[in-house]
């Protein structure tokens, strides 16, 4: 629910470790008219949200920021070097309209996105 909160129901939250992977992954989402917008993970004091006295890291660093803290937990468990992106389909999975060639209901959001760029991955 945090993304849906920060971008509306209409627009998903990508985050990643990598500029050029996160602007293609973009550039699909153009193609394809599925709505995405990257969001940073570079604040420190919200890296700090995720910290516990208890075990290494938590996943829910609290009320403000919640997209954010749910894209750094997840880069907890990624491999040095390995370029990655989430995307926060939370808000888009669903819809209760019909839009485009969304119907009522599960939308299916970011299959056509993936697609599109894995297309041009392949491609290259």
């Amino acid at each position: 629910g945090a993304c849906v909160v920060a971008l509306g129901p209409y627009t998903a939250g990508i985050f990643g470790n990598n500029a050029g992977l996160a602007a293609s992954f973009r550039d699909a989402s153009i193609m394809t008219g599925e709505r995405v917008w990257e969001l940073p993970m570079d604040d420190e004091r919200l890296k700090k949200k995720i910290r516990s006295e208890v075990a290494d890291v938590v996943n829910s660093g609290g009320r403000y920021g919640g997209a954010i803290t749910a894209a750094m937990f997840l880069r907890e468990f990624v491999g040095e070097g390995i370029k990655w992106l989430h995307v926060d389909i939370a808000g888009v999975d669903s819809s209760d309209e019909e839009y485009g060639y969304y119907r009522k209901g599960a939308t299916g959001f970011g299959v056509r996105t993936c697609l599109e760029w894995l297309s041009k991955y392949e491609s290259r």
